[in-house]
């Protein structure tokens, strides 16, 4: 899957030129993505896959809000598959985590 790149477009919009506001929510995505690709991962170690897939669920609204459409597309399906008790496209979703923790880094 060719992964698309995480921006700040939506945020902005949301935030429609309330600076505060913008850094709040990009404060609480570097606060809480972290955390959740941590239990994200304990929850698959563990082969608990109804539990991943709830966190999937949560963290594909962030993936949202960092404006990546095919990877929160890919978010969904990956949600229902889990569901299923199937993994099998974890190293994918890992490298989305990858990539927007590595831009939330640099902003």
């Amino acid at each position: 899957m060719q992964l698309d790149t995480p921006n700040l477009s939506y945020i902005k919009e949301l935030a429609d030129g309330d600076a505060e506001f913008e850094a709040s929510l990009i404060t609480i995505l570097k606060k809480e993505l972290p955390k959740e690709k941590e239990a994200f991962i304990e929850s698959v170690q563990n082969k608990n896959y109804q539990n991943s897939a709830e966190h999937v669920h949560k963290i594909k609204h962030k993936i949202s809000i960092l404006g990546l459409e095919k990877s929160y597309s890919f978010a969904i399906s990956f949600e229902e598959e889990l569901k299923k008790g199937n993994p099998k496209r974890y190293e994918t979703f890992l490298s989305i985590l990858q990539k927007m923790e590595e831009f939330l880094m640099k902003i």
